[in-house]
């Protein structure tokens, strides 16, 4: 590229985009590349700041910020997701269904790390519907090596760095637990908050049993709500050390494989989590999730959802 005054600029041909913005009004590009400068636009632009322009030369070895977004894009991109048009040299990905976004971490930092490169995401095991905006992509300077790029490619390897799975249609089974609920001596405020939680991402209740602090009958329940065709059992409830608090024991003895019982994270860190033999989902929840805003349970439902198994390494990494 070469610098001019913009006052010499009739004629030439814009190479990157030119924003104008006006707080609250307007952020957008006002000169688009490839604009060829008029006497008319000459004013214009000196009030949006630009009393240089830049003119660039394109040599073989040189990419502009449009073509290395490109490069971006295509590392990111993945099924159930689709690109926004390249604009001020980004790309943005948009969400085609309702699904749990994932993002390997691992990878997408070691892209970052590269000078001059840049690709922001949602966090992984993120729960978004469909429109939502996934990530953006682009690089800092207006023009890069091709070389860079090349390593950007290299770096991010042949399988695309964020995925977008849509959630399954499912049906859940609630076990509802306490002596203080079977007896009537109080109401069930804790299905209500479960069901709103899972309409969410359009999970309905197959059924609905409740039992006092007997682990006989709890696991029979469990049983019962499987054998009815339910996608995952939540079990309610009962969940912490008391004597009377039976859930655990009665989930274990299901049959199912325990994954953890215990999560690093408040409020929640008595959920249990396990699957039968056939991948079908065991959460006993503790009383928070009947209060609190967000527990471990809302960090376990995307994923739940979407049909993604979790393990014992993805509650040590909350």
């Amino acid at each position: 590229m070469k610098c001019i005054n913009t006052t010499d600029a009739v004629g030439h041909v814009l190479c990157h985009d030119i924003t104008r913005i006006v707080k609250d009004v307007v952020k957008d590009a006002a000169f688009r590349k490839g604009h060829i400068v008029t006497e008319e636009d000459i004013p214009i632009l000196l009030s949006l700041g630009k009393d240089h322009l830049y003119v660039w030369e394109k040599d073989e070895n040189t990419l502009h910020e449009d073509e290395a977004a490109q490069i971006l894009y295509e590392v990111c991109k993945n099924d159930n997701m689709h690109p926004t048009p390249v604009k001020e040299g980004k790309i943005e990905l948009v969400a085609d269904c309702d699904g749990l976004f994932q993002v390997d971490i691992e990878r997408l930092n070691a892209v970052n790390e590269l000078d001059d490169i840049m690709i922001a995401t949602r966090h992984t095991n993120t729960a978004v519907k469909k429109g939502d905006r996934l990530l953006g992509t682009r690089i800092i300077p207006l023009v890069i090596p091709r070389e860079k790029m090349e390593r950007v490619k290299e770096t991010a390897g042949s399988t695309p760095l964020v995925s977008l799975t849509p959630f399954q249609t499912m049906k859940a089974g609630i076990v509802t637990t306490g002596n203080e609920v079977y007896h009537g001596r109080i109401k069930d405020t804790f299905t209500p908050v479960i069901i709103d939680k899972l309409a969410s991402y359009g999970i309905g209740i197959s059924g609905q049993l409740i039992c006092d602090d007997d682990q006989e009958k709890i696991t029979n329940a469990i049983l019962k709500l499987k054998k009815d065709g339910a996608n995952m059992i939540l079990c309610t409830g009962g969940m912490s050390v008391d004597p009377d608090d039976q859930t655990p024991g009665a989930i274990k003895a299901s049959g199912v494989r325990i994954v953890t019982y215990g999560a690093p994270v408040l409020p929640g860190a008595m959920l249990l989590l396990a699957y039968f033999e056939d991948g079908t989902p065991v959460l006993g929840l503790p009383g928070c999730v009947m209060y609190a805003k967000a527990t471990a349970f809302d960090l376990v439902l995307p994923r739940i959802a979407a049909g993604v198994e979790l393990t014992k390494k993805d509650f040590a990494h909350m």
